[in-house]
């Protein structure tokens, strides 16, 4: 393109022909400035780390010894100046992946070059060392020891950073569907063209794994929340006084019917998140179990205080089955605050 990788940063943040150049096999020698000047554009980009790391776990599948050798030096590079965002995109199961099929004889392990598998476990390793907050690093790195693929820890490699402060855990990313078959065979390709589908598909990929992490945040919320809501409001209804024939003070009966807005509320909530979670069994039924738990809860409340009302249908306290207590209650009450 005109001007070159660094004049269109801020059209393609990453210039995937720079990295094609860092890791290219038949250049004679490593081109330090190139990779140097490929860790800036990784670094400048909030999605470069793992458009980057994407690409690099393709070259370092290759089998062509010569690139994945290129490639894991390039990512020895970024390792060392592309700071804590690389680091906890590297210290995902979609990446650490890639490696450990390097590894696996059930995978690539028969055909890779001895070279690239003790490099990648001296990456590895050293890793567990220097990112001890990086959990699936050590998981992965355990597991490899567990299965006999690494026999011993090997030598620490040195010169490395300190390690980056602990991050939210990351998400499985699956490698094996059509898109990932579809960007490996872009990846191949040295047209411009093709490259800069590779870079959208990718960018494509991390969207679609963060709207999938969004879902399982709002599950995750919906369900707490009904279970916590319908659990109060159970709580409070055993205790209401006015199944033993007495009378509820005027601030509990508000907080009864507060919470049983609530519980009401978080239905729909719940059969949205449901509609969301089709897919996934044991998810579906915690939120059913959360679902049921907040019809007990209203259906208890029903027999106690009556059907649930929209605060401004009338006055509070006048909707429900439970007398209250008697005395002038202020003309502010009767009616609904605002807000």
């Amino acid at each position: 393109g005109q001007g070159g990788g660094r004049a269109m940063a801020g059209r393609a943040p990453l210039d995937l022909l720079l990295l094609h150049k860092a890791t290219d096999p038949s250049n004679p020698e490593t081109d330090w400035e190139c990779i140097q000047e490929l860790c800036d554009q990784i670094s400048a980009d909030a999605e470069g780390p793992a458009v980057a790391l994407r690409l690099l776990e393709h070259k370092i599948q290759s089998p062509q010894e010569a690139e994945a050798l290129r490639a894991l030096t390039v990512l020895e590079m970024c390792v060392n100046n592309c700071g804590e965002n690389f680091h906890s995109e590297m210290g995902k199961f979609r990446f650490l992946n890639g490696l450990i099929k390097v590894l696996s004889p059930k995978y690539l392990g028969e055909w890779s070059a001895e070279s690239v598998k003790s490099r990648i476990i001296q990456n590895l390793f050293s890793w567990t060392v220097w990112f001890p907050q990086e959990v699936k690093i050590r998981d992965a790195y355990q597991m490899l020891k567990k299965r006999g693929i690494v026999r011993q820890d090997p030598k620490l490699l040195e010169d490395r950073i300190v390690p980056p402060p602990p991050r939210p855990a990351g998400s499985i990313f699956d490698a094996e569907d059509e898109k990932s078959q579809m960007l490996a065979r872009l990846l191949k390709s040295k047209n411009t063209a093709d490259l800069q589908a590779a870079n959208r598909l990718i960018k494509g990929l991390i969207k679609e794994e963060e709207e999938k992490l969004a879902k399982v945040t709002r599950r995750v919320d919906a369900v707490k929340e009904a279970q916590s809501h319908a659990e109060a409001l159970e709580e409070m209804l055993n205790r209401c006084p006015v199944r033993s024939g007495g009378i509820v003070a005027q601030s509990e009966l508000q907080e009864l019917q507060d919470l049983q807005a609530k519980c009401e509320q978080l239905k729909p909530v719940m059969f949205r998140v449901a509609h969301e979670t089709l897919e996934d069994e044991a998810a579906l039924g915690e939120i059913l179990q959360a679902n049921d738990h907040l019809t007990r809860a209203l259906g208890l409340s029903k027999q106690v205080l009556g059907p649930s009302r929209d605060p401004a249908a009338g006055a509070v306290g006048t909707s429900g089955g439970c007398p209250r207590e008697a005395g002038p209650v202020p003309a502010k009450a009767q009616g609904v605050s605002e807000g």
